[in-house]
């Protein structure tokens, strides 16, 4: 025998069936966000661009100044290196043309401890010069001679000058050991290399003031 119900009894069944219907539709909603987050890949930072703000890591406080010193000293051998190989062939003096040399094979060593501590700190690094390195890149591949020799001590004596003011700014306020070490060691380069392009008796007093 069929059971009949009252209207009660229907209103309270109604109320059941909606409630069981926003029951499934919120399971639902929360299945499709699941999907959405496992099936969207995260986003890659884009090339050189470096997480915001301070980061605690187990070598001490990384700050956007670490940040910047790493990805300046990236940028700095990205332009020199491909400087000193073409020294080689383009100066005309035999002390420029080794100074290219042992400065671009310094740069390479350079490089791979600043990738190394940039993958350690989890820094995304630059893969090209930054424009003003364009430039003196192209400004030096329409000279030869003298006058390619005058051009490469200079701009790479006032690069260097440049580079060597960050590093040292950011080593007397860095709170982090590895970019503290990292800073030490780079200070070494920079030195070496201002001492290097000085040797070749072209960064005069006439030249650097002109």
């Amino acid at each position: 025998m069929r059971k009949s119900y009252g209207i009660a009894e229907m209103r309270t069944m109604r109320r059941l069936g909606r409630g069981q219907l926003l029951l499934v539709a919120a399971a639902a909603a929360a299945v499709l966000a699941a999907l959405v987050v496992v099936l969207s890949p995260p986003r890659v930072p884009a090339d050189g661009e470096t997480r915001g703000g301070v980061t605690e890591t187990r070598w001490g406080r990384l700050s956007e100044g670490d940040r910047a010193l790493l990805a300046a000293v990236r940028r700095a051998g990205l332009w020199e290196m491909p400087a000193g190989q073409q020294a080689q062939q383009r100066a005309s003096s035999a002390r420029v043309k080794e100074v290219g040399d042992m400065i671009m094979e310094q740069h390479a060593q350079l490089d791979e401890d600043v990738r190394a501590t940039a993958a350690r700190l989890g820094v995304i690094l630059p893969s090209e010069p930054n424009a003003d390195q364009k430039r003196w890149l192209a400004e030096l591949s329409g000279k030869f001679g003298a006058d390619y020799d005058q051009t490469f001590v200079l701009r790479l004596r006032a690069a260097h000058g440049k580079v060597f003011g960050v590093i040292a700014q950011v080593r007397a306020q860095t709170e982090n050991s590895e970019i503290r070490a990292f800073s030490e060691r780079s200070l070494k380069y920079v030195n070496t290399h201002m001492t290097l392009l000085e040797s070749t008796g072209l960064a005069t007093r006439e030249a650097l003031s002109s």
